[in-house]
Protein backbone atom coordinates (compact mmCIF):
# COMPACT_ATOMS: atom_id res chain seq x y z
CA UNK A 1 0.00 0.00 0.00
CA UNK A 2 0.96 3.51 -0.84
CA UNK A 3 -0.57 5.84 2.09
CA UNK A 4 0.81 9.34 3.02
CA UNK A 5 -1.43 9.98 6.61
CA UNK A 6 -4.61 7.92 6.53
CA UNK A 7 -7.57 10.33 6.26
CA UNK A 8 -9.84 9.05 9.24
CA UNK A 9 -12.78 8.40 6.45
CA UNK A 10 -10.64 5.86 4.99
CA UNK A 11 -9.79 3.80 7.60
CA UNK A 12 -12.27 1.55 8.00
CA UNK A 13 -12.42 0.03 4.68
CA UNK A 14 -8.21 -0.34 4.69
CA UNK A 15 -8.53 -4.10 4.92
CA UNK A 16 -11.24 -4.57 2.35
CA UNK A 17 -8.46 -2.52 0.42
CA UNK A 18 -5.64 -4.80 1.33
CA UNK A 19 -7.99 -8.32 0.58
CA UNK A 20 -9.18 -6.61 -2.80
CA UNK A 21 -5.63 -6.26 -3.73
CA UNK A 22 -4.46 -9.55 -2.75
CA UNK A 23 -7.23 -10.86 -4.76
CA UNK A 24 -7.02 -9.50 -7.95
CA UNK A 25 -3.25 -8.70 -8.09
CA UNK A 26 -1.09 -8.68 -10.38
CA UNK A 27 -3.74 -7.10 -12.55
CA UNK A 28 -6.64 -5.10 -10.01
CA UNK A 29 -5.20 -1.70 -8.72
CA UNK A 30 -7.17 0.08 -5.89
CA UNK A 31 -7.19 3.64 -5.50
CA UNK A 32 -8.71 5.97 -2.69
CA UNK A 33 -9.45 9.83 -3.99
CA UNK A 34 -10.11 12.70 -1.28
CA UNK A 35 -13.17 14.82 -2.80
CA UNK A 36 -12.18 17.52 -0.71
CA UNK A 37 -8.72 17.99 -1.77
CA UNK A 38 -8.84 15.88 -5.31
CA UNK A 39 -5.45 13.87 -4.21
CA UNK A 40 -5.11 10.38 -3.99
CA UNK A 41 -4.63 9.19 -0.67
CA UNK A 42 -4.71 5.68 -0.64
CA UNK A 43 -2.77 3.29 -3.12
CA UNK A 44 -2.70 -0.31 -3.43
CA UNK A 45 -1.07 -2.74 -6.44
CA UNK A 46 -0.38 0.54 -8.73
CA UNK A 47 -1.16 -0.07 -12.42
CA UNK A 48 -1.67 3.36 -13.81
CA UNK A 49 1.94 4.82 -12.80
CA UNK A 50 0.28 7.18 -10.01
CA UNK A 51 1.47 7.86 -6.45
CA UNK A 52 -0.26 8.94 -3.66
CA UNK A 53 -0.28 12.57 -3.51
CA UNK A 54 -0.90 12.93 -7.41
CA UNK A 55 -4.20 14.61 -8.47
CA UNK A 56 -6.91 12.45 -8.84
CA UNK A 57 -7.95 15.03 -11.24
CA UNK A 58 -11.96 14.24 -10.52
CA UNK A 59 -14.67 16.25 -11.56
CA UNK A 60 -17.36 16.41 -8.69
CA UNK A 61 -19.80 14.13 -8.14
CA UNK A 62 -22.23 14.09 -11.27
CA UNK A 63 -25.26 15.27 -9.72
CA UNK A 64 -27.14 12.62 -11.49
CA UNK A 65 -25.43 9.81 -9.37
CA UNK A 66 -28.00 11.33 -6.69
CA UNK A 67 -27.29 8.68 -3.52
CA UNK A 68 -25.96 6.03 -5.15
CA UNK A 69 -23.20 4.31 -3.07
CA UNK A 70 -21.47 3.00 -6.04
CA UNK A 71 -20.40 4.11 -10.02
CA UNK A 72 -19.92 1.43 -12.49
CA UNK A 73 -18.99 -0.79 -14.24
CA UNK A 74 -17.22 1.89 -16.74
CA UNK A 75 -13.98 1.25 -19.09
CA UNK A 76 -10.89 3.68 -19.09
CA UNK A 77 -7.89 3.76 -20.74
CA UNK A 78 -4.59 3.43 -19.52
CA UNK A 79 -1.73 6.21 -20.84
CA UNK A 80 -0.23 2.89 -23.09
CA UNK A 81 -3.43 1.94 -24.66
CA UNK A 82 -4.72 -1.07 -22.16
CA UNK A 83 -8.10 -1.24 -21.65
CA UNK A 84 -9.52 -1.35 -17.66
CA UNK A 85 -12.47 -2.22 -16.07
CA UNK A 86 -13.43 0.19 -13.59
CA UNK A 87 -16.19 0.51 -10.40
CA UNK A 88 -16.13 3.28 -8.07
CA UNK A 89 -17.99 3.37 -4.48
CA UNK A 90 -18.39 6.66 -2.62
CA UNK A 91 -17.01 6.92 0.88
CA UNK A 92 -18.55 8.87 3.84
CA UNK A 93 -17.51 9.62 6.94
CA UNK A 94 -19.65 8.99 10.27
CA UNK A 95 -21.60 12.04 9.78
CA UNK A 96 -22.93 11.07 6.46
CA UNK A 97 -20.66 13.57 4.19
CA UNK A 98 -19.18 12.13 1.27
CA UNK A 99 -15.42 12.35 1.45
CA UNK A 100 -14.17 10.17 -1.03
CA UNK A 101 -14.37 7.77 -3.73
CA UNK A 102 -12.38 4.66 -3.97
CA UNK A 103 -11.94 2.96 -7.66
CA UNK A 104 -10.81 -0.62 -8.13
CA UNK A 105 -9.06 -0.85 -11.42
CA UNK A 106 -9.12 -3.85 -13.54
CA UNK A 107 -6.34 -4.53 -16.38
CA UNK A 108 -8.58 -5.99 -18.52
CA UNK A 109 -5.73 -6.58 -21.65
CA UNK A 110 -4.72 -10.13 -20.55
CA UNK A 111 -8.34 -11.12 -20.89
CA UNK A 112 -8.60 -8.80 -24.64
CA UNK A 113 -5.46 -10.66 -25.61
CA UNK A 114 -6.55 -14.13 -25.03
CA UNK A 115 -9.92 -12.98 -26.44
CA UNK A 116 -7.88 -11.70 -29.85
CA UNK A 117 -5.48 -15.18 -30.18
CA UNK A 118 -9.03 -17.01 -29.41
CA UNK A 119 -10.58 -15.29 -32.66
CA UNK A 120 -7.60 -15.86 -34.33
CA UNK A 121 -7.70 -19.61 -33.77
CA UNK A 122 -11.49 -20.28 -34.40
CA UNK A 123 -11.99 -18.03 -37.62
CA UNK A 124 -10.91 -19.77 -40.89
CA UNK A 125 -8.83 -18.52 -43.00
CA UNK A 126 -9.78 -20.26 -46.55
CA UNK A 127 -13.02 -21.01 -47.91
CA UNK A 128 -13.86 -24.68 -47.25
CA UNK A 129 -13.24 -26.85 -49.88
CA UNK A 130 -16.79 -28.27 -50.67
CA UNK A 131 -15.10 -31.22 -53.00
CA UNK A 132 -13.92 -32.50 -50.32
CA UNK A 133 -17.04 -32.50 -48.27
CA UNK A 134 -19.58 -33.70 -50.80
CA UNK A 135 -20.42 -37.20 -50.04
CA UNK A 136 -19.08 -36.52 -46.09
CA UNK A 137 -22.83 -37.30 -44.92
CA UNK A 138 -21.95 -36.95 -41.43
CA UNK A 139 -20.91 -33.10 -42.09
CA UNK A 140 -23.72 -32.71 -44.42
CA UNK A 141 -26.01 -33.21 -41.96
CA UNK A 142 -23.72 -31.04 -39.12
CA UNK A 143 -23.98 -28.27 -41.48
CA UNK A 144 -27.66 -28.25 -41.71
CA UNK A 145 -28.42 -29.05 -38.06
CA UNK A 146 -25.86 -25.75 -37.30
CA UNK A 147 -27.75 -23.82 -40.15
CA UNK A 148 -31.07 -24.70 -38.79
CA UNK A 149 -29.88 -23.75 -35.05
CA UNK A 150 -28.35 -20.22 -36.74
CA UNK A 151 -31.53 -19.52 -38.50
CA UNK A 152 -33.71 -19.83 -35.54
CA UNK A 153 -31.56 -18.83 -32.76
CA UNK A 154 -31.94 -22.29 -31.03
CA UNK A 155 -28.99 -23.17 -28.70
CA UNK A 156 -27.28 -26.47 -28.24
CA UNK A 157 -29.53 -29.26 -27.11
CA UNK A 158 -33.45 -30.78 -27.26
CA UNK A 159 -35.57 -28.86 -30.05
CA UNK A 160 -39.33 -28.81 -29.86
CA UNK A 161 -41.07 -30.77 -31.60
CA UNK A 162 -42.61 -28.89 -34.13
CA UNK A 163 -38.90 -27.61 -35.24
CA UNK A 164 -37.46 -30.78 -34.95
CA UNK A 165 -40.22 -31.97 -37.76
CA UNK A 166 -39.63 -29.12 -39.57
CA UNK A 167 -35.20 -29.78 -39.81
CA UNK A 168 -36.06 -33.76 -40.00
CA UNK A 169 -37.84 -32.88 -43.10
CA UNK A 170 -35.60 -31.11 -44.49
CA UNK A 171 -32.67 -33.55 -43.83
CA UNK A 172 -35.00 -36.34 -45.26
CA UNK A 173 -35.68 -34.05 -48.32
CA UNK A 174 -31.95 -33.86 -49.16
CA UNK A 175 -31.80 -37.96 -48.49
CA UNK A 176 -29.48 -37.57 -45.49
CA UNK A 177 -31.73 -40.47 -44.07
CA UNK A 178 -30.64 -42.50 -46.87
CA UNK A 179 -27.05 -43.75 -45.28
CA UNK A 180 -26.84 -46.18 -42.40
CA UNK A 181 -26.18 -44.55 -39.63
CA UNK A 182 -27.67 -41.25 -40.08
CA UNK A 183 -30.73 -41.38 -37.84
CA UNK A 184 -28.51 -42.47 -34.74
CA UNK A 185 -26.49 -39.35 -35.95
CA UNK A 186 -29.20 -36.88 -35.64
CA UNK A 187 -30.72 -38.29 -32.61
CA UNK A 188 -27.34 -37.84 -31.04
CA UNK A 189 -27.08 -34.28 -32.51
CA UNK A 190 -30.55 -33.20 -30.93
CA UNK A 191 -30.05 -35.15 -27.61
CA UNK A 192 -33.27 -37.27 -28.38
CA UNK A 193 -34.10 -40.86 -29.05
CA UNK A 194 -33.18 -42.74 -32.19
CA UNK A 195 -36.95 -43.62 -32.02
CA UNK A 196 -38.56 -40.43 -31.83
CA UNK A 197 -36.14 -39.71 -34.90
CA UNK A 198 -37.60 -42.91 -36.56
CA UNK A 199 -41.47 -42.29 -35.57
CA UNK A 200 -41.52 -38.30 -36.74
CA UNK A 201 -39.64 -39.65 -39.80
CA UNK A 202 -42.77 -41.88 -39.87
CA UNK A 203 -45.24 -38.97 -39.65
CA UNK A 204 -43.71 -36.88 -42.27
CA UNK A 205 -43.07 -39.54 -45.04
CA UNK A 206 -46.90 -40.63 -44.49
Amino acid sequence: MQADEVPDWLRPVVPVCEALAALLAPYGEIAAHDLSTDRIVGLWHPISGRSVGDAALLAELPAEIGDAAAIGPYEKVLPDGRRITSVSAVLSDHEGTRRGLLCINMDRSPLDEIATRAAQLLSATHARPEALFARDWREQIGLRVREFRQEHGLPSGSIRPNLRRELLAALDADGLFAVRGAAELVAEALEVSRATVYNQLKEIRS
